[in-house]
């Protein structure tokens, strides 16, 4: 599991350098400023959770025979991953609205507070498990 999480991590870290760089110089062409920063807003969330994962791999891997129940730790996981995909993903398809004829924004704006709030799941569920397995090296 620690494997999975820690790709998924370095993964998503990679894609947030390239899209940064991707809304520091072609995207201010294309949009507003307003809309440049909602999408560098998204990249810094994917990029702090991209980050956040790789620590949650490693914590993983250095507590793992202490542990004595990570299955927590597989849902932190996996709320920073759906939240990357609602909170970033919709602020990105935010930014491009203005590109295209049909007006989604209505439909893609109020998946941005959930993934907010998948966050904010992921946390608690690491602290949950930090918590709960009190283990002092």
């Amino acid at each position: 599991m620690g494997r999975k999480i820690l790709l998924w991590g370095l993964l998503l870290a990679l894609i947030a350098v390239v899209l940064g760089a991707f809304g520091a110089h072609a995207l201010k062409n294309m949009v507003t400023p307003e809309k440049v920063a909602i999408f560098e807003t998204g990249v810094r969330y994917q990029f702090l959770h991209a980050i956040a994962l790789i620590l949650l791999a490693l914590y993983l891997q250095q507590n793992y025979s202490m542990i004595g129940n990570h299955k927590g730790l597989g849902w932190a996981a996996n709320f920073y991953l759906a939240g990357i995909l609602c909170f970033s993903g919709s602020l990105y398809l935010l930014t491009f609205q203005p590109l295209c004829s049909f007006n989604y924004s209505k439909f893609i704006g109020p998946v941005t507070p959930i993934g907010g709030l998948l966050f904010i799941l992921g946390w608690t569920s690491w602290i949950r498990v930090v918590w709960l397995n009190k283990v002092d090296k």
